[in-house]
């Protein structure tokens, strides 16, 4: 496995916005194979180099076209603030989606069978929580549009996780009693003007969450619409998708804000 030096990145600027003062730690991360039945998972795990026993952790989920370098780069940075960080893939080694048509053949057969999503997720957490570094009762998740809507569902199934982070993530479900289920603290980072995830999707989101009383914080950022983390997205706001860097840096401090508290 090879050291990874101190990114110079929006995700390590944002990093130094947040309100952990301690300096980063030196972390180490590479590509982690794992099986679910006979399917071989490419996932990415980085943790800090000196462990200081059981800590905290995190998973990753990717956005519809796959376990990219989006992903591994914020694993090492939370790697970097003393987590247990695992980038996930919800696909297959080797499957990734170069353009939208791609991405929703790969995306389109889990979001119609969340069953089938569920079982991925929680088959990665388990190879998670049994790392000899890893506390249990201190997992979160995180995921990006496509793995914001993925890390909503591993919290309905009931998984035992403490926080979940959705960055401008789908908040409907076929299965919304089984909100009861959720035994975690949500954090929803929500573009004002997503013409992916509409004010009825929010409305329902919000109706099913105070049904089941599962405390949850939703920040929206005005003049901004979907996949607003994520600089490849372009930067013309009048489309569906684009980066929104202000948005960015603040849905950022949120998330580190919010893991310090569940998590630490």
């Amino acid at each position: 496995m090879k050291k990874i030096i101190l990114l110079s990145s929006l995700f390590v600027t944002a990093l130094a916005c947040a309100q952990k003062s301690d300096a980063p730690r030196e972390a180490t991360g590479a590509p982690f194979l794992y099986k679910i039945g006979s399917q071989e998972f490419e996932g990415y795990l980085a943790h800090p180099v000196k462990s200081d026993g059981r800590g905290p952790a995190v998973l990753i989920v990717h956005d519809w076209t796959g376990a990219g370098n989006f992903v591994r780069d914020r694993a090492t940075v939370l790697a970097q603030r003393g987590y247990v960080a695992f980038a996930v893939d919800l696909y297959g080694k080797g499957m990734r989606a170069s353009n939208s048509e791609e991405a929703a053949k790969l995306a389109g057969p889990l979001y119609k069978d969340r069953a089938l999503m569920r079982s991925r997720l929680q088959a990665a957490l388990a190879e998670l929580v049994k790392r000899d570094d890893v506390d249990p009762q201190r997992v979160g998740i995180m995921g990006f549009c496509f793995g914001g809507a993925a890390a909503l569902e591993l919290a309905r199934s009931g998984a035992d996780v403490r926080a979940v982070v959705s960055f401008h993530g789908g908040l409907t479900t076929p299965n919304p009693e089984d909100a009861k289920n959720i035994k975690a603290k949500l954090l929803i980072l929500h573009g004002a003007l997503d013409p992916l995830v509409p004010p009825a999707d929010v409305a329902a989101f919000m109706t099913e969450m105070n049904a089941a009383k599962v405390p949850y914080r939703l920040v929206v950022y005005p003049g901004t619409v979907h996949a607003f983390t994520n600089p490849d997205a372009g930067n013309d706001p009048s489309k569906p998708t684009a980066y929104n860097l202000e948005a960015a840096m603040a849905a950022y401090r949120e998330m580190f804000w919010f893991f310090e508290r569940a998590l630490q």
